[in-house]
């Protein structure tokens, strides 16, 4: 596929949708389509986080481990959302597992190469950090708003 079919794949997604043409051209020239069945793993908590995902369809669980080894649903995110903010904090390591609850379809990045993108084209980097300061603001909201209701007995475990 040529990367203009790839801007014309992801133009739509949400998390791109503020970026000029120039910039979605070149994240077009590193973007890999990428698929998983239910149950596959995305990313594994505390390994090394080497992608960032854009999610297209489907959906995907953000877990995190207990002590007694039992996964703990944090959120699920589906299309137009993205997986993965560790590939950009150091020390580059995965907060939580990722696992695909149904058929998922996206466009991955390689975390080094979105890294070096955005130390050589500082509106990019900058766009991109304000794109995921959102996405965390709305991921920590959402947690919040889980642990008032646990707390408040009105929502199940």
């Amino acid at each position: 596929m040529t990367d203009t079919g790839f801007v014309q794949l992801f133009a739509p997604h949400e998390f791109l949708r503020d970026l000029s043409d120039r910039h979605r051209m070149i994240l077009a020239s590193g973007a890999r389509p990428f698929t998983a069945k239910p149950g596959d793993l995305l990313a594994r908590e505390g390994e090394t986080a080497n992608a960032f995902f854009l999610i297209r369809s489907g959906r995907v669980a953000l877990e995190t481990g207990t002590r007694g080894g039992a996964r703990l649903l944090i959120q699920e995110v589906g299309p137009g959302e993205v997986v993965g903010w560790s590939w950009l904090v150091p020390p580059h390591r995965w907060q939580f597992s990722c696992r695909a609850v149904d058929a998922v379809e996206g466009l991955s990045f390689e975390a080094q190469w979105l890294r070096d993108l955005c130390e050589r084209d500082a509106s990019l980097g900058y766009h991109l950090l304000k794109q995921l300061v959102l996405v965390i603001t709305q991921r920590l909201a959402s947690t919040r708003r889980h642990l008032v209701e646990l707390h408040r007995g009105t929502h199940p475990v």
